[in-house]
């Protein structure tokens, strides 16, 4: 049986998320699903910036925040298709200051007892986000304190550069030992050093030339200049006391400079209709109209779930753009491997990520669909909106 969108079902998605801005839930949204490589449907409701009166557009600038990982993840994918490492190796290879790392055994962030590793992080480590390595604001560990001690919250330490931000996170003891947990944290910060030293490039131009570049994404950079600064979108967040959001200028007007560290963890600005040739590229095997950018098998292997259970018994709790119920992790992506605990309409192999401010994405191979969410809404798990997203598009597949 051949399935295909339903328009008035369609409108009831839209109906839906309309209502979230209509309450003050959220300030703006933009939608986009392409379905067998066809934009099938888009739409934008609300504010870019409700203070000012400026709606969304189609051209509209938001932070994807950890939506960065999967095109940093892409970007080292493509190094290793050029044979510059092994998923294997261990990083020391390239960053000697994590030769000797060490892991946490108990005590508090004033007096921590630590072990010597016995695994070393390897590449595969680090893309799949079992390297041990977390960060300061996931908040639920004497090493997260460790972190923030050190100067590693939402960002690092000033006058650090990212070479230096990856031999601080090397002297910080591990969240557990390599490969046996997961954990959300600075892997992919990590990973994009190595990009930069297997390239002999800065981050930003490597994924520049490696994706962003290729794939015509011309609206995905790291940081906003004055010339498209009006077409970025508020950062909000509910009020501490009443829930009401309250506009975050302090962290959100950090994008209209140049950033002191380009992390791959988070970071780029992108749109809708940037991202979603991401993610038709993706979905159509890793090229987009003649341009190459991963072999299909590649795409295969990072998309596969690489973990031996699902995160409910893998994570080491705390903050993640993802529920753990039947999820397990590839190399830069969640995977759904047990839609039914995950108590989802999502097919089993689709793969996704989101970002901090409430963004998301996935790819569906079984049914050809990829969808995009953009809005600005800090944290990501102040609403259920993308488990409510999942439920209504694919309740007009039909």
């Amino acid at each position: 049986m051949t399935l295909a969108f339903d328009a008035q079902r369609l409108a009831r998605l839209d109906e839906h998320f309309a209502a979230y801005v209509d309450d003050g839930r959220l300030p703006g949204w933009q939608l986009g699903i392409v379905h067998r490589d066809e934009l099938v449907h888009t739409a934008s409701y609300g504010w870019r910036d409700r203070e000012r009166g400026l709606e969304v557009e189609p051209d509209t600038l938001w932070r994807i925040a950890s939506m960065t990982k999967p095109v940093a993840s892409v970007a080292a994918m493509t190094l290793w298709e050029e044979g510059a490492f092994e998923l294997d190796d261990p990083i020391s290879r390239w960053i000697p200051s994590f030769e000797h790392v060490r892991v946490y055994a108990k005590g508090s962030a004033g007096a921590p007892v630590t072990v010597p590793a016995t695994e070393p992080v390897r590449v595969w480590h680090l893309l799949t986000h079992t390297s041990g390595l977390t960060a300061g604001f996931v908040d639920t560990h004497v090493v997260d304190a460790l972190y923030r001690k050190a100067g590693l919250g939402w960002g690092y330490p000033a006058g650090i550069d990212l070479a230096g931000a990856c031999d601080l996170l090397a002297e910080l003891p591990l969240l557990f030992e390599p490969g046996t947990r997961w954990g959300y944290g600075a892997s992919t910060d990590v990973l994009g050093r190595l990009v930069e030293l297997w390239s002999g490039q800065s981050l930003e131009a490597a994924v520049a030339a490696r994706v962003t570049g290729p794939l015509a994404m011309q609206d995905t950079t790291w940081w906003v200049g004055p010339d498209r600064a009006d077409r970025l979108a508020a950062l909000y967040g509910p009020h501490p006391a009443t829930g009401a959001l309250t506009r975050l200028d302090q962290m959100g007007e950090q994008w209209l400079r140049p950033p002191q560290v380009h992390g791959a963890g988070g970071g780029l600005v992108s749109s809708t209709a940037d991202y979603l040739r991401f993610a038709r590229m993706l979905a159509r095997g890793g090229e987009l109209d003649g341009a190459r950018v991963l072999a299909p098998r590649t795409v295969a292997l990072m998309t596969q779930d690489h973990l031996p259970s699902d995160l409910v018994s893998l994570s080491t709790g705390g903050f993640a753009e993802t529920s753990f119920e039947g999820v397990g992790f590839g190399l830069g992506f969640a995977t759904v491997h047990d839609p039914v605990a995950q108590r989802s309409g999502a097919s089993r192999g689709e793969f996704f990520w989101g970002g901090a401010a409430s963004t998301a994405f996935w790819v569906d191979p079984l049914e050809d669909v990829a969808v995009v969410f953009m809005t600005q809404v800090l944290p990501s798990s102040t609403y259920p909106i993308r488990s409510q997203l999942r439920q209504l598009v694919y309740s007009a597949l039909v």
